[in-house]
């Protein structure tokens, strides 16, 4: 099975860990923490995830830069984000709740949900993919 690359940028590193050990017990992903906002972008482009979960507040660097700066980067800028909050309510969210294109789960979010929305999110991301117009490149066309 090909396991996915999930990073978790949260600045409570209690949360960051039980989400990696949560996701790892899947079998499914393989799962890097960074819990300092600061250094997200190196993180991001070092580890290659397929998907980031990525907290909105946090020290410093608020989450909405942070995807900002993810979406500006043409290594990052294709890998989906899924915002984790706790300012959205889980009403709010059932309604399906999205902001410039991302989605919002609040905190807490069971795993069930969680793994439900990331397979969502990477099955989309797949789906754009495969409908892609690749451009020519036999010569002479």
């Amino acid at each position: 099975m090909d396991q996915k690359r999930i990073l978790v940028i949260d600045d409570e590193s209690a949360l960051t860990r039980m989400i990696r050990l949560n996701l790892e017990t899947t079998k499914r992903y393989v799962v890097r923490e960074e819990n300092r906002a600061p250094h997200a972008h190196t993180t991001a482009r070092e580890f290659k995830p397929d998907l980031i979960l990525l907290d909105v507040i946090m020290p410093g660097t608020d989450g909405g830069e942070l995807a900002s700066r993810f979406r500006a980067d043409p290594a990052l800028k294709d890998i989906p984000v899924i915002f984790l909050t706790a300012t959205l309510s889980k009403r709010e969210a059932a309604e399906g709740m999205i902001n410039g294109g991302y989605l919002f789960l609040p905190k807490p979010v069971g795993l069930k949900n969680l793994v439900e929305c990331i397979e969502n999110a990477l099955a989309a991301k797949a789906h754009e993919h495969k409908h892609e117009v690749k451009p020519d490149t036999e010569p002479g066309k």
